[in-house]
Parts: C-alpha cells; sequence; structure tokens
C-alpha cells in the first residue's frame, strides 16, 4: 500500500490483505471471511488501526511504530502481535490466545485481554488500567510496569525480571515464581503459592491472600503487609518482614527478621532455620 493511505469501511479476508504497508491508517474495517487468509497487516511500519475487527491469525507480526485503538481482536484471532515494536493498543479487546510475544517497547492502555499465555518474552511494556483472564500470563519478560490492572488466573509473571506494580488486583497462583527484582505496591495478590524461588522481590503496603507464600526467596522484603490463610511462610526463604496482621504458621524462614503481631504455629525442624521471628 503507498504512503498516507486510509483504508476505510472494508472487509479482508485473504492471504497477507495489506501486507507490508507503511504509512497507513485502517479505519472500520473488518478482517474475516471464507478466504481465511492469515498475516493481513505483517511487515508494516507507521499504522493507525481504528474500530476494527479482527477475526484471523497472524495480523501484526514484525511491524513497527504501530497504534490500535477501539478494535477488537476475537478468540480466533490467534498470535495477534508477535515480534512488534513499538505498539500502542487502546480501548480494544485481546481475546486471543498467545496475543502478544517477542514484542518490545508496547503500552496497553484501557483494555480487555482474555488470552492464555499472553506477553511471553516481551521486553519494556506498560500496561494500565486494564483487565485480564490469562495462564502463563507475561512469562519470562522483563523492564514491566503495571498500574491498576486485575488480572483471574494461574502461573503468572514467572520468569519475569525488572518489574513495578501499583495498584493491581492479581488472583492467580503459583505467580512471581522465579521473580528476579520485582517491586509490588499497594496491591491485592491473591492464590496458592505465592512467589516460590524468587530474588529481590518487595512487596509494599500489599494484602497477600493464600496458602504456602513466599518461600525458597533470596532477598525478599514486605514492608508493612497483611497476610490472610497463610500457612506455611517463608519456608527456607531469606526474608526481612514487617507484617500487620496474624500468621496462621511460619515455617523453616532460613535468615532475616520476620515482625509479625500474631502467629498461631513457628516450626522450626530445619537446623538451617535461624530467621528471627518477634511476635508482638
Amino acid at each position: 500500500m503507498a504512503d498516507n493511505t486510509i483504508v476505510k469501511d472494508m472487509t479482508f479476508d485473504q492471504e497477507r490483505a495489506l501486507y507490508g504497508s507503511d504509512g497507513i491508517e485502517v479505519i472500520s474495517c473488518r478482517f474475516d471471511g471464507p478466504a481465511d487468509g492469515e498475516s493481513a497487516l505483517k511487515e508494516s511500519r507507521n499504522i493507525e488501526v481504528r474500530d476494527s475487527y479482527f477475526n484471523l491469525r497472524y495480523p501484526f507480526w514484525h511491524d513497527t511504530d504501530l497504534k490500535i485503538t477501539s478494535s477488537e481482536m476475537t478468540d480466533k484471532c490467534r498470535a495477534a502481535l508477535w515480534y512488534t515494536k513499538d505498539a500502542v493498543i487502546t480501548n480494544s479487546k485481546l481475546h486471543g490466545i498467545k496475543a502478544l510475544r517477542e514484542c518490545s517497547d508496547i503500552v496497553i492502555e484501557n483494555c480487555d485481554i482474555i488470552s492464555p499465555e499472553f506477553g511471553w518474552s516481551v521486553n519494556d511494556l506498560v500496561m494500565r488500567n486494564c483487565s485480564a483472564q490469562s495462564e502463563y500470563f507475561f512469562m519470562r519478560s522483563s523492564n514491566l510496569k503495571f498500574e491498576n490492572v486485575s488480572l483471574k488466573g494461574k502461573y503468572s509473571f514467572q520468569y519475569i525480571s525488572d518489574a513495578v506494580f501499583e495498584n493491581c488486583n492479581f488472583d492467580t497462583k503459583d505467580s512471581f515464581w522465579h521473580a528476579k527484582d520485582v517491586i509490588v505496591r499497594n496491591s491485592v495478590i491473591k492464590g496458592e503459592y505465592l512467589a516460590w524461588y524468587c530474588e529481590d522481590v518487595t512487596f509494599e503496603n500489599c494484602t497477600i491472600i493464600g496458602t504456602q507464600p513466599l518461600c525458597y526467596c533470596k532477598g525478599l522484603k514486605l514492608i508493612n503487609c497483611v497476610m490472610e490463610d497463610a500457612d506455611l511462610a517463608f519456608e527456607r526463604s531469606d526474608v526481612e518482614a514487617v507484617i500487620k496482621s496474624p500468621v496462621i504458621s511460619i515455617k523453616n524462614p532460613y535468615s532475616g527478621t520476620i515482625r509479625v503481631p500474631e502467629v498461631g504455629e513457628i516450626i522450626r525442624d530445619d537446623e538451617n532455620a535461624e530467621a528471627e521471628i518477634i511476635v508482638g
């Protein structure tokens, strides 16, 4: 397609319908139909997409300088963005599996995400005011900033690094496993087995809900956090914690100091469990 082209009110279903476009606006278009073509805007740059509907696979691969606004990607829009750089997605529905992978310099705002395996191997991403349902959300991604994001899923944020989360609400088991250099502030994290094997992760003014949290951790910090339904916490962890609520049980923390107003049971049956636990 030529530069500065407006593509409006059209339907495309053929293979690579707008392949290699540069400097086009796609407005109120549908990517759907019996030809079932893939890769509609692959290898494109300087693209603006508004009020459009995507029901076909792989539309935005290897794109640069991409803006998507008020658009919908259905559950048939598989692997919508891969290998794409400098993209801004706002007020849109991302409902296809594997919707973001190997991408960088991404901003996502005011979006609804329903996508298993979303956000794998992504670098430099900002997400604000979004809701998500996902499994393996943001696996092996780095340089993340989340603000006001709600998530329901499993196995989220595993192997991530260099990330900040603020004012978020996560209902997700096995989250933050092997995470490194992460700060979570003013957030609610609900789920079993939180952040095992993490390194240099800080939870500040958070509510942590669920069984067996924060085990096998290194450089773990909790600052003025509330813990609910927390039993067998901190097993084999290096931890500095100030907790504002009672804890059901603490098991064999290896090093550091845990301050807690009340604890139902302190379990020390490992000779290496030398952390100080201050109750009261």
